[in-house]
């Protein structure tokens, strides 16, 4: 049954494996619930058509069991009627019977068997189907918390990225500050000497008025009376 050979296939086979080797693993994951669930109801119609089969083939052996039980208490009622060419057919209906019922119950036997094996693949599908689901809770979870981690790996590598053009802009700054020193003192080194007698000459130059000359000489001569 192709439908059962590709669940085996499917269940015999490394999902974790597969999952790794997908682009996305969650759509991966869904899409094989979703197979999944397709073939578990094929699988419940194929189930219910073979139980149902069984159910026939137990009917017919029963209705040829009671048919050949019917045969043997008609052929003793004839010969206890002392009709033994009715008793005879009776026999030979019973014989023909006995043959139908070997069939009968070889194909009952082998639609029991079957009924069998479907429901136990039924039911061990319904339980792998529920322990994937679980699993692909699992697996989305992890993928929400990869997902969280790769967004954060993004930021950490944004502030890296601003913290070297922080430290590119400073170094730009100590470059420039440098050249303005150098500049400057360049420009202190082009500068002309500078005549200390100018300044000189000029304190000597400054002329006071009279009435502070007179002031002065009255002030000295009151001090030198002091002394005295």
């Amino acid at each position: 049954m192709s439908i059962l050979k590709r669940f085996k296939d499917i269940m015999a086979s490394n999902i974790n494996a597969l999952l790794d080797k997908a682009e996305n693993p969650e759509k991966m994951i869904d899409q094989y619930m979703r197979n999944l669930s397709s073939d578990l109801g094929k699988v419940k119609a194929e189930t219910a058509s073979v139980m149902a089969e069984e159910q026939r083939s137990k009917r017919a052996l029963n209705e040829c069991t009671a048919d050949i039980e019917k045969m043997q208490n008609y052929a003793i009622k004839a010969v206890e009627g002392g009709n033994d060419e009715d008793a005879r057919k009776f026999l030979e209906k019973k014989a023909s019977l006995t043959a139908k019922q070997a069939e009968l119950q070889e194909a009952y036997s082998l639609a029991a068997s079957n009924a069998v094996r479907m429901r136990e693949m039924h039911d061990k599908l319904v339980s792998d189907i529920g322990e994937l689901e679980a699993r692909r809770t699992m697996i989305k979870s992890k993928m929400a918390v990869a997902k969280t981690q790769e967004r954060l790996n993004k930021i950490a590598s944004s502030v890296t990225g601003a913290n070297d053009n922080l430290s590119a802009f400073g170094r730009m700054e100590e470059k420039v500050n440098k050249a303005l020193d150098t500049a400057n003192a360049m420009a202190e080194l082009n500068a002309n000497p500078k005549d200390d007698i100018d300044d000189l000459m000029s304190k000597y130059n400054t002329t006071s008025s009279p009435a502070v000359d007179d002031e002065l000489a009255a002030l000295k001569e009151q001090l030198r009376n002091k002394d005295e």
